[in-house]
């Protein structure tokens, strides 16, 4: 019991303005679905690009396991973002990274440098939408947005947070260990469900629909 309360918890740290804008993300997608106007490919972007990018904010809120420095692992809260950019491709996944991280930020910024907060939010969940480079192989293009950020974070790590490596560790080989662990991780779990044959249907069928 005690940890399914751990699992939720961090939910009840949402800020209003997080509510706010999650909400409106939802209902102008759900709009803009019911409006007619969604056979549009721009509206089929937004309409999409919303909810997949609440559906990942949510799921990012769930922790199987937190790491005690910070970050955790959840259930697969990526794949929305991955599923996103493997049906619109590179440009449209890093547009909505883009404005996953800065939703990320908004809620609960951790501020070491600038540079650090552009590897950390903005670049690092940009990067998941280098998933639409592949757009026939799900499990590929899972991989690559996976790397992508995991690269990103990386970078971050080993400049601004090598002093919270065990003393005698490199700080370089400390930031892959961590962000392998993290990241890592959270890309296998997502790359296990999308091998999933009816999941992986049912994401080919969404692809197909999508881009009639």
């Amino acid at each position: 019991m005690n940890y399914l309360i751990q699992m939720f918890e961090k939910f009840t740290e949402l800020k209003v303005v997080t509510i706010l804008i999650l909400a409106s993300l939802i209902g102008i997608s759900l709009f803009l679905a019911y409006s007619g106007k969604s056979k549009k490919t721009n509206t089929k972007i937004l309409v999409y690009g919303g909810l997949c990018i609440a559906m990942s904010f949510v799921l990012s809120y769930i922790r199987l396991y937190r790491w005690p420095q910070g970050g955790s692992i959840t259930p697969g809260s990526m794949l929305p973002m991955f599923i996103f950019a493997y049906i619109f491709g590179v440009k449209a996944g890093i547009i909505a990274g883009v404005a996953y991280g800065f939703l990320q930020f908004i809620q609960d910024p951790f501020v070491v440098h600038w540079v650090q907060v552009l590897l950390d939010y903005p670049i690092a969940f940009a990067a998941m939408g280098f998933a639409g480079l592949n757009r026939k192989h799900l499990p590929v293009s899972v991989l690559i947005g996976g790397f992508g950020r995991f690269l990103a974070h990386f970078v971050s790590g080993f400049i601004f947070f090598g002093e919270y490596a065990p003393e005698g560790m490199n700080p370089v080989w400390y930031s892959f260990t961590v962000n392998f662990l993290l990241i890592g991780v959270e890309t296998a779990i997502c790359v296990a469900i999308v091998l999933i044959p009816q999941f992986s249907a049912a994401v080919k069928k969404l692809k197909n629909n999508a881009l009639v």
